[in-house]
């Protein structure tokens, strides 16, 4: 059967309201974007115009909506723009702001929907490459009571459990079968938030933006005279009123469960942040932004994974390389015996593969396990190390001038020996944008279509000053 294919929008549209938490105007335009670039930010305000891509390993934020930062900019609650371009199921898309906060509008997705379906859906010639489970995939955190659960499934589904202890809100379900249900089910469903906690955020200055038109408040106790004419100033509605417990104001919902329905559009939007569409079916119960973001990673985790497994290099070793032993020497100070690369075949942006010939000749043939030569781990290691080296200095425009200093190794793994005749492939790829001259990269070893070895790796790009040029030349051993 073949994949569906790619979307975005036909031409540029614009919406205007104010930021709900700080109070700012903002200016929101949805861009055509080519295909596979998925969703990105873009401060128009700022110097440079920053991009920041829409990736769960950019949040830095997640207290009251999800916010992300990169190349120095941040965007905050970006969580209902996203729901309603994974809502339409648009792939790409480049998102323009004029201040660091989203727009809030009514407090859900619907408008974002309006404007986009304004713009016009267009089809594009990629295909969507969508992630699908092969297994059950879980979360949880035991302190706030969140679990998370993904099981395999042919279309995106999503089925929610929230309880808040509370006799207002009660416990609630909500469930959406697939993406064509987003539009009329969940998308007109608004931010909710008790009272008590909206008494709290305006004590401490924020939800500048707030208004009774862009959230549901609960009331779940009797609110004093007093507290409700403060009340009646903040939000300048005279006509506020609270009759028992309930909504304030006596807002009528759109649904009866509609702050369940609610917690499943955050779900949409955060799941974005993996970065393709997605076929599972996720369960949750008492969800949050924190865990959504969580579950995210664990989501990208698994792809990569299921990256460096299932596609393994498919290397011609007797092609050309990029790099000879004598231009690696070029960029990295490693010399014999300690050099453990012998060419790189592939280097992007984003991943390099380097090859290593083992042989009878290596030095620790003499001592390590001398009568059947095993390759120690913690070379292996090495060698992924200087492999992902080359990755790193490729950032930069002299890398003989720097050199990477690996700050952490975590999760690493060996699952075969490496012997003399072997042949080891090196992948080492970037696992989150690098930031402040750190790169963190994810890395396998492979020999034949066997994965030997991986790990996860963090390197400190550093400036080495009056460095002696010679050093980096190729000596005779």
């Amino acid at each position: 059967m073949k994949s569906e294919k790619q979307c975005t929008i036909k031409k540029a549209v614009s919406l205007t309201g104010v930021g709900l938490h700080t109070g700012k105007k903002v200016t929101i335009t949805f861009n055509p974007a080519p295909e596979n670039h998925w969703y990105k930010f873009q401060r128009t305000d700022l110097e440079g115009k920053p991009i920041i891509d829409a990736d769960a390993d950019l949040v830095v934020d997640t207290s009251r909506g999800t916010t992300l930062e990169q190349n120095g900019a941040r965007v905050y609650t970006t969580e209902h723009v996203l729901a309603a371009l994974r809502g339409l199921e648009i792939d790409n898309c480049l998102i323009q702001v004029d201040a660091p906060e989203m727009p809030i509008m009514d407090g859900s997705s619907i408008k974002f929907i309006e404007a986009l379906e304004a713009a016009e859906i267009v089809e594009q010639e990629a295909e969507r490459e969508y992630f699908t489970l092969k297994e059950n995939l879980s979360y949880e955190d035991p302190v706030k009571q969140v679990e998370m659960l993904a099981v395999p499934q042919d279309t995106f589904r999503t089925t929610v459990m929230v309880d808040y202890s509370s006799e207002v809100l009660g416990t609630q379900h909500a469930g959406m079968y697939n993406l064509q249900e987003f539009k009329k089910e969940i998308a007109p469903c608004r931010t909710f938030v008790f009272l008590h906690e909206l008494e709290m955020l305006l004590q401490h200055n924020l939800i500048k933006g707030g208004d009774l038109d862009n959230a549901i408040v609960l009331v779940d106790k009797e609110v004093p005279k007093d507290k409700l004419d403060h009340l009646r100033k903040v939000f300048h509605k005279e006509n506020m009123e609270v009759k028992g417990r309930g909504v304030l104001n006596n807002t009528k919902l759109h649904f009866y469960n509609e702050p369940a329905r609610h917690k499943l559009l955050d779900i949409v939007g955060d799941l974005a942040l993996v970065g393709r569409p997605l076929k599972i079916h996720v369960l949750a119960a008492r969800p949050g932004h924190a865990g959504n973001v969580e579950f995210a990673k664990k989501i990208k985790d698994l792809i990569k994974k299921e990256k460096r497994e299932g596609n393994l290099p498919h290397l011609d070793l007797a092609s050309k390389p990029l790099y000879t032993t004598t231009d690696i020497m070029k960029v990295l100070p490693h010399r014999y015996p300690f050099l453990m690369v012998d060419k790189i075949m592939e280097l992007t942006p984003e991943y390099v593969v380097g090859v290593k010939n083992v042989t009878f000749n290596e030095f620790w043939c003499q001592g390590h396990f001398p009568d059947e030569p095993v390759m120690p781990g913690v070379l292996i290691i090495e060698a992924l190390a200087q492999t992902g080296g080359i990755l790193c200095l490729k950032t930069v425009p002299d890398p003989e001038n720097y050199q990477t200093y690996f700050v952490k190794i975590e999760s690493a793994k060996f699952k075969q020996k490496v012997v003399p005749g072997d042949t080891v492939v090196f992948r080492m790829e970037l696992a989150a944008p690098i930031r402040r001259g750190l790169c963190h990269m994810k890395g396998a070893a492979y020999v034949g279509n066997k994965v030997v070895a991986e790990a996860d790796m963090m390197a400190q790009i550093v400036k080495v000053r009056n460095i002696d040029k010679k050093v980096r030349e190729p000596q005779s051993v």
